[in-house]
């Protein structure tokens, strides 16, 4: 995991611990150095192209640069200290401090708010080929132990989506509530919440179509969802390898119906591992969940100290 994000920093290493062996000699006499603004924004040149070439985007590399820029210029430091080392601990803080930015536990989210209301809706959107459908029956997997469940089956655009999440939902004994193809999604939705709330149902978990974000009409027809239906969580699933697409569509998303969280899947085969550090700057709304692997139990609650720990290890 990361490999390619630590091979980056060892040659960046490299590159600091060579130029401030140069550095050194002068600071002998005085035994401390101040890390001059100049010094600066020399390794922070080298740490923006660590960065762009670790799928983080661009406006999030401009971010990190400043907050760097702001910790680092004008600190002193023995001669005895690494400025590797410096940089490298005043990263990972910078690192978490964005990826904390309003975090929150969902599932304590979800208990706080069945104590006023039942059922919840949970609306899950994203692209096609991202594992959408799959982070679904996990998620539901993961709720099961402690609530009821149904799933709307409201991805009645594309060929196969119905059968696909009730074959998810067989193997895990739960209900799916669905249409014909090319119904109304809204109406899925909307049944399905009645069928909970007849039944006492804790939980609808809501698939829904994989809309591309060019796809106005497709768009339009996730913002009836919402109006129609009242999602009290709408969580953006993507792939963690895709990079800059992810973020873009994860913008795009936010921008036309707003999301709450990201699930990023696929992030075992994730070599560069800044994804997660883009979107929630691109955003402004936590990644809430990882998926780890192809069983159901691999989703796991995102830990920020624990993936900024993975990828400097």
């Amino acid at each position: 995991m990361f490999k390619a994000f630590k091979e980056k920093l060892r040659q960046l290493k490299e590159r600091i611990d060579f130029s401030e062996a140069k550095e050194k000699l002068s600071a002998i006499v005085s035994g401390e150095v101040v890390i001059s603004e100049e010094k600066v924004d020399e390794v922070l040149d080298e740490l923006e192209i660590v960065l762009l070439e670790s799928d983080v985007a661009l406006d999030a590399v401009a971010e990190i640069r400043e907050r760097m820029k702001t910790r680092l210029a004008g600190r002193r430091k023995k001669i005895t200290e690494s400025l590797y080392q410096i940089v490298e601990s005043e990263l990972k803080q910078t690192l978490i401090e964005i990826l904390e930015k309003n975090y929150f536990d969902l599932e304590a989210e979800i208990e706080r708010r069945l104590k006023k209301k039942k059922p919840l809706n949970v609306v899950f959107v994203g692209v096609n080929g991202t594992g959408k459908t799959t982070t679904i029956a996990k998620m539901a997997k993961r709720l099961m132990d402690k609530y009821s469940v149904v799933i709307a089956a409201a991805d009645t655009f594309r060929a196969g989506a119905i059968e696909q999440i009730e074959e998810h939902a067989k193997r895990l004994g739960l209900k799916v509530v669905k249409h014909k193809p090319g119904s109304d999604p809204s109406a899925v939705i909307f049944d399905a919440i009645k069928h909970a709330e007849s039944k006492g149902i804790d939980i609808v978990l809501s698939d829904t179509a994989g809309r591309m974000h060019t796809k106005k009409n497709l768009l339009d027809q996730l913002e009836k969802i919402k109006r129609v239906t009242k999602p009290d969580f709408i969580i953006f699933v993507d792939e963690s390898i895709a990079g800059n697409d992810a973020v873009e569509r994860a913008r795009m998303f936010n921008e036309s119906v707003g999301i709450d969280g990201t699930i990023l899947t696929k992030i075992d085969a994730d070599a560069k591992g800044g994804t997660a550090i883009s979107i929630v700057i691109a955003t402004q709304k936590p990644v809430l969940y990882l998926g780890t692997g192809q069983s159901y139990e691999d989703l796991v609650k995102f830990e920020p100290k624990w993936l900024v720990e993975r990828i400097f290890s």
